[in-house]
């Protein structure tokens, strides 16, 4: 229950940019913004994504610059894409747990499904956190509300839970906030210690459980 993953993504942004991308043809448009955005987060972890440019992007994707610019006119473009990515899924996911009556069980589904999809499109959750710095100050300022609204979220739920401990929501939805980025942002970590997404939010979802419940 993802609103977004690694095969509906593409005619996502497809879509949603379809004023911007300006290749009509639907299956080869699907399959360059693939290799586009696959060889982005690549340069960008090789060489940083300040240092990248397009005609590097183009070495990479195999594409001229005329068909580069028929996806993208800039980097800022690119980085803005990512980022919508990200806060379009991460404000869409909490929808689909509303219904849940127990608010113990709701915060549980929510920190699963924030685990299970940050696996899913780690490259995009890692790039807004780690280049977030080169969004313009609008896209900064999105970035960061957007953040702040998925934590208001948790908090709400947490406010919820009776006889939980005199403790702000706020505060502890940002720890939850921390445990998710610590997944997505130090794999090499739990890689090591052979942890995989499962393991991992049964120890989120243990701590929350261990200090939420009455």
């Amino acid at each position: 229950m993802t609103p977004l993953d690694g095969v509906n993504i593409w005619a996502y942004l497809l879509d949603r940019y379809a004023d911007r991308i300006t290749v009509k043809r639907r299956k080869p448009a699907l399959e360059n913004l693939e290799k586009i955005f696959n060889a982005t987060f690549k340069l960008a972890n090789e060489v940083g994504f300040r240092t990248m440019n397009l005609r590097d992007l183009c070495r990479e994707t195999g594409l001229s610059m005329g068909g580069l610019y028929g996806y993208i006119s800039s980097k800022d473009q690119l980085a803005e894409m990512i980022e919508d990515v990200v806060r379009h899924v991460t404000h869409e996911l909490p929808k689909r747990y509303m219904d849940l009556g127990d608010p113990l069980d709701r915060a549980e589904a929510l920190i699963r499904a924030s685990i299970y999809v940050s696996e899913i499109l780690q490259p995009w959750f890692y790039f807004v956190f780690m280049d977030s710095r080169v969004l313009q100050a609008e896209q900064r300022s999105t970035a960061k509300e957007s953040e702040l609204h998925v934590q208001a979220l948790f908090a709400d739920v947490i406010a919820q839970i009776p006889g939980r401990p005199h403790a702000s929501p706020d505060l502890i939805a940002a720890h939850i906030l921390a445990m998710f980025q610590d997944w997505y942002v130090k794999r090499w970590k739990y890689r090591a210690a052979d942890i995989d997404p499962d393991r991992f939010a049964d120890s989120a979802v243990r701590m929350m459980r261990g200090y939420l419940s009455a």
